[in-house]
């Protein structure tokens, strides 16, 4: 099940990649192709980071340690479909411009939030491997935890971000702090005295 699970996550996520690099190569993006692409890529970062904490509950009611096991996977495409966004930001909506940047930072809430968002998943990214794991030990756990500011963040960059229908970024902020919830339930049953005996 986890080779069909993982083969499905890299479909899905090469789907979107070429969906995407089809549509700006025919001009079919929008009026705005540059906006249209760093949006597009900064929602389906904002739906791999939900589906990768979506993965904790999943496991905890069902009790496969395959939804476990492609959470690295799923992180990973996170990682990529957040750098091309923060990259395409930069290049078409921004400028790649040092003043421009400073600008941007001090007058849009939602530039801020999403520059803090994807700093955070930087060093889960370079990290997401065994090596940096053996290496790190427990640290590397804790360093993970990461993810769960970053997923609020994004949340909030997104509501931020839109200037009419709330509805989807409000949407995606609830799921995120059930999910966040959900964690924070099971670290406290972790940490009980009752979880060691």
């Amino acid at each position: 099940m986890r080779l069909w699970l993982k083969g499905a996550i890299w479909l899905c996520a090469l789907t979107i990649i070429a969906r995407l690099l089809w549509l700006g190569l025919n001009n079919q993006l929008g009026p705005d192709p540059g906006k249209d692409l760093t949006d597009s890529f900064g929602l389906w970062a904002l739906r791999f980071l939900l589906m990768t904490l979506c993965m904790r509950p999943l496991f905890d009611l069902s009790g496969k340690a395959v939804f476990l096991q492609v959470r690295r996977l799923l992180g990973l495409f996170t990682w990529f479909f957040a750098t091309m966004h923060f990259a395409a930001g930069l290049f078409y909506v921004i400028g790649i411009s040092y003043p421009e940047i400073v600008k941007a930072l001090a007058e849009k809430t939602y530039v801020v939030l999403g520059f803090a968002a994807w700093c955070l998943l930087v060093p889960l990214g370079v990290t997401s491997n065994r090596f940096a794991q053996r290496k790190l030990g427990r640290r590397w756990r804790q360093l993970h935890r990461l993810i769960y500011p970053a997923a609020l963040i994004a949340c909030l960059h997104f509501l931020w971000l839109v200037r009419s229908d709330y509805l989807e970024p409000a949407f995606y902020c609830l799921l995120c702090v059930i999910l966040l919830c959900w964690r924070l339930r099971f670290l406290r049953k972790m940490a009980s005295p009752r979880a060691n005996v």
